[in-house]
């Protein structure tokens, strides 16, 4: 693994917004676009459901929208950013980013609005929206032959392969297959997921806490990646016994490598504590996933937010503060506010979980977690944005680097 050159930490100087600074990288819009989409939807999913009329309407609207339009877009603005530092090339900025932008954004508001031509609108524009950052991916890779990141875009050109087999059967109005393409999604996810924070838990880590030594778990790496694939795979061709086994071994290499990361030394570093708590989130959601395919009577939402919330989410949240204020050029460190954002949506999760339990005041304990998710994120917007709208706290003003050389 390449090495990391040194962040300087220095007192951020003010300047004004500039959208140049705002399309210079792919995180500045995605995560904040994805965030705020976040709080929006859930919020029409809980307060306005009868706004959700089209084709995509109530929980499937829900679902969709959670997995491709927040997660996965968030995915995608981490992975134009961290090809930039692999590769030495920007795949995307200014006016092509913005395009790109605004293809997501037109899929969000088609999606709302009731008709076949809006839903062939939507689905249109979100297609192109993973085909052209897969493009965008993949040319920089290829082009400078980065042979060890050739699956990347692949795994977005998936995630974009897995929304349309989603959005097919919608139009199809076949509901019952919803999940299992729903499901498609999920893993195509859990695989960019894991490649990523397999890599970068332990970097940060050892950076952050003065003599912590872990390891990076290279090949075993590889082996969950083989396997979660095999899970993709066996899920498509609906072998549910052959799922169940690729997946308890994903989630068991998963859980074996945060134990060996020395989770109780970064207990008291908020943000290594929220990425590795995610981390676990995210191999106990493959193994409660492997028992509900081995036949295991499990609530379906059971495995869903358990990856979703427990293990996705709090890994964005994590990783779109911290790796934020990295490429904008600012301290490491985290305050008040960004301990309060990492707290709610950590009780979010929790509070999801138990409205799942048969005797639980389901409704109210469902409206306590949509407010700590909102309130989240929120209030990572309102530190945040104010921060991604302008350059870089650590140059000129008036100048927009073009590539910040930082290697994950």
């Amino acid at each position: 693994m390449s090495e990391l050159l040194h962040i300087h930490e220095p007192e951020p100087s003010p300047s004004r917004p500039q959208w140049r600074a705002f399309l210079e990288l792919g995180f500045r819009p995605l995560y904040m676009g994805g965030c705020a989409w976040a709080a929006v939807s859930l919020a029409v999913w809980m307060y306005a459901p009868g706004w959700l009329t089209s084709r995509l309407f109530g929980v499937v609207w829900h679902a969709h929208e959670m997995l491709w339009a927040f997660i996965a877009t968030i995915a995608v603005g981490f992975l134009l950013t961290a090809v930039n530092n692999w590769t030495g090339v920007n795949p995307l900025s200014g006016r092509k980013l913005g395009g790109l932008v605004l293809l997501w954004l037109v899929a969000r508001i088609a999606f709302l609005l009731h008709g076949d031509a809006a839903f062939l609108i939507g689905a249109t524009c979100e297609l192109l929206f993973y085909a052209g950052a897969a493009w965008a991916v993949g040319r920089a890779i290829y082009g400078t032959r980065n042979k060890r990141n050739y699956a990347v875009p692949l795994l977005i050109l998936a995630l974009g392969i897995a929304d349309a087999l989603f959005l097919l059967e919608a139009w199809r109005g076949d509901y019952a297959a919803l999940m299992e393409r729903f499901n498609q999604g999920l893993l195509s996810m859990a695989l960019i997921a894991l490649l990523v924070a397999r890599r970068v838990i332990p970097f940060f880590a050892s950076r952050g806490v003065p003599g912590l030594e872990i390891p990076m778990h290279v090949r075993s790496g590889q082996w969950q990646l083989y396997l979660t694939a095999c899970a993709l795979v066996a899920n498509l061709l609906q072998w549910d016994i052959v799922t169940a086994l690729a997946l308890v071994g994903a989630g068991g290499i998963s859980l074996w490598q945060w134990l060996s990361w020395k989770p109780l030394a970064v207990r008291r570093v908020p943000l290594l504590w929220i990425l590795y708590l995610g981390y676990a989130m995210l191999g106990a959601g493959l193994l409660v996933e492997a028992g509900q395919r081995a036949g295991w009577e499990i609530r379906v939402a059971w495995p869903v937010h358990v990856i979703g919330i427990g293990g996705f989410t709090l890994l964005i949240i994590g990783m779109v503060t911290r790796t934020a204020l990295g490429h904008l050029g600012r301290p490491l460190k985290t305050d008040r506010y960004i301990v309060t954002c990492y707290l709610l949506m950590v009780l979010a999760f929790v509070l999801r979980l138990l409205a799942l339990l048969p005797a639980a005041p389901a409704v109210p304990l469902l409206h306590a977690a949509a407010c700590a998710w909102i309130v989240s994120l929120v209030l990572y917007l309102w530190r945040f944005v104010p921060y991604l709208i302008r350059p870089r706290a650590d140059q000129p003003r008036g100048r927009v680097l073009k590539a910040t050389q930082v290697r994950l």
